[in-house]
């Protein structure tokens, strides 16, 4: 029969200098825990972004071709471009993503990867740095910034290898990214505030 035994004075004492020890460790490595679940969970959005951006762009494509790629083009993708005023991770992601596409996507321009990649790059990290800057509750300057961006870079890029005049190429570029930006950015970014899903989901 097993007989209990009450623990004397010095292995009481000696339990909770353990659990004291044990707390103590605690307290010094969960800042370590929780960067490396920021971290990881960062991560993931960014990948999750990237790959969504690359499938909805190509089905679009596959659905109503070159709808994503002439000139004037209204790629659906682009709205995602929204994120980047709720997390970092959609920078990254959106410019993985776009790099991604243009990798993949056989009637892409000799620069696309390199030119559409840093459009992307300097677009959402504008609208993330500008996240806060709204005229009324509208993010009207970040909203624009990807029509900005790809307006100067794709433009001139389509100016070296289709012609057409510069500023024609520029102004198509922005039409069709600020209409997505503008109607469809809009439509995704308003439901995000509403609902509370920027704290719920990153």
């Amino acid at each position: 029969m097993l007989e209990y035994r009450k623990p004397n004075k010095r292995q009481f004492e000696t339990i909770l200098s353990k659990n004291k020890t044990m707390e103590e460790m605690g307290a010094v490595f969960a800042p370590i825990f929780s960067a490396m679940n920021k971290k990881t969970r960062n991560l993931t959005h960014g990948a999750l972004i990237a790959a969504l951006y690359v499938v909805l762009t190509h089905l679009q494509n596959m659905l109503v071709p070159e709808s994503a790629t002439m000139m004037i083009q209204f790629r659906v993708s682009e709205a995602m471009c929204v994120l980047a005023f709720f997390t970092p991770s959609a920078v990254w992601g959106l410019t993985v993503g776009c790099f991604l596409f243009n990798l993949s996507f056989a009637g892409a321009l000799p620069l696309d990867m390199l030119v559409g990649s840093l459009a992307t790059l300097l677009a959402t990290g504008g609208m993330y740095l500008t996240r806060k800057w709204r005229f009324g509750s509208f993010p009207l300057l970040g909203l624009l910034l990807p029509a900005i961006s790809n307006a100067f870079l794709v433009g001139w890029e389509l100016d070296l290898y289709i012609g057409g005049g510069f500023w024609l190429n520029f102004l198509c570029v922005a039409i069709g990214e600020a209409t997505v930006l503008l109607s469809l950015g809009t439509a995704l970014y308003y439901p995000i505030l509403r609902r509370d899903l920027q704290n719920k989901i990153f």
